[in-house]
């Protein structure tokens, strides 16, 4: 069983370094395309502070800051986090509980 595991790794890392160097013949590309979302706003339209958000979508307040601030822009699952706060921001608080 180890075995087949660490063949299955390998042929994932394999993959990827293949990829990586141009060739994309044994694997695909998904990309998701997620707007900006204006977090200040989404917070007023919540009606919380920056503290507040931090603390009930386990994000640091720093972060929070830098984002609504410009210095920093939300990548990858934040992207994807903040879009779900702002449609449904009761179901991700339900999923952290």
């Amino acid at each position: 069983m180890a075995e087949k595991a660490f063949e299955s790794i390998m042929g994932g890392l394999e993959e990827a370094l293949e990829y990586s160097r141009g060739n994309k013949t044994r694997s695909s590309e998904h990309r998701v395309k997620v707007e900006d979302i204006d977090l200040k706003a989404l917070r007023e339209k919540l009606n919380i502070t920056q503290r507040q958000f931090a603390e009930l979508f386990a994000v640091s307040l720093s972060t929070i800051r830098n984002w609504e601030q410009g210095r920093r822009r939300p990548e990858g699952p934040a992207r994807v986090l903040i879009k779900i706060i702002s449609k449904d921001p009761q179901a991700v608080l339900n999923a952290l509980k």
